[in-house]
């Protein structure tokens, strides 16, 4: 069995689709009230992995605990401790900001004084408040990620699991959504979060760098980054030496 200090704990996980292996043979573990990022190149296996923490599909082998339960044998659980926000987050186009959250809460059973709290709390803490009656539809693409997020931590989940959820917004509204994240991870949550931007992997606790399935690296960004002036001349310094090794190894067979 895992231990149970770290409050998730990633063993060993595949995922195969037929002949293709989405993620192969990953491990990690992730520190309570940290924020947790996994970069790399585009196809690496990083949102396969993240909807199986989610409990979304099932680990072809492997295993994966969070705060000691299995993903696939307490799925129902663990899917009450998790906040889950995939690339495409599912809000309603034609409801206002105010209708998308009473809809989330209408899902979680959320009534009474504790809804009207919670409302309250999550427009305000989005910075969505003085946009509660416009539709949607009719909001910008850093204010819908963040009426997303809203909504995904309206049942107020002990693990927020998120997808490259500022791809496409502009760096004012990223650098908000962040400013969220971080005060979250210091109020004690648990955030394991995908992103292509890696200023934002700086802001990570520790991260971890996937490459063509599998993880190559776990640390923090300092030790990354070490002996190069950049996170990004790192890992493209780190990715390259993985394809020249296949390439040599692909020469010997």
């Amino acid at each position: 069995m895992p231990g149970y200090d770290k409050f998730i704990n990633v063993d060993n996980v595949s995922m195969r689709f037929g002949q293709a292996e989405a993620v192969r043979q990953v491990s990690f573990a992730v520190n309570r009230g940290t924020i947790f990022g996994l970069v790399g190149s585009d196809g690496a296996g990083k949102s396969t992995l993240l909807r199986m923490v989610a409990t979304m599909i099932k680990p072809s082998s492997g295993s994966i605990f969070i705060d000691g339960l299995d993903v696939v044998n307490k799925k129902k659980q663990v899917k009450s401790m998790i906040g889950y926000m995939p690339q495409r987050f599912g809000l309603y186009q034609d409801l206002t900001v105010e209708e998308n959250i009473d809809f989330f809460m209408d899902i979680f059973g959320i009534f009474g004084a504790e809804r009207k709290k919670r409302k309250a709390r999550y427009l305000a803490f989005s910075n969505l408040l003085p946009f509660a009656n416009r539709l949607a539809g009719n909001l910008s693409g850093g204010m819908k990620q963040k009426l997303g997020l809203a909504c995904v931590l309206i049942h107020e989940p002990r693990l927020l699991i998120l997808d490259e959820p500022t791809n496409g917004v502009d760096p004012v509204s990223r650098q908000e959504f962040w400013d969220i994240l971080t005060q979250m991870r210091n109020d004690g949550m648990t955030i394991l979060v995908s992103t292509s931007y890696l200023d934002e992997g700086e802001k990570c606790d520790y991260l971890g760098l996937m490459h063509q399935s599998q993880l190559l690296d776990t640390a923090t960004p300092t030790e990354i980054r070490s002996n190069f002036p950049s996170l990004e001349e790192a890992m493209i310094h780190r990715i390259q030496k993985v394809d020249k090794e296949l390439i040599n190894d692909s020469f010997k067979l």
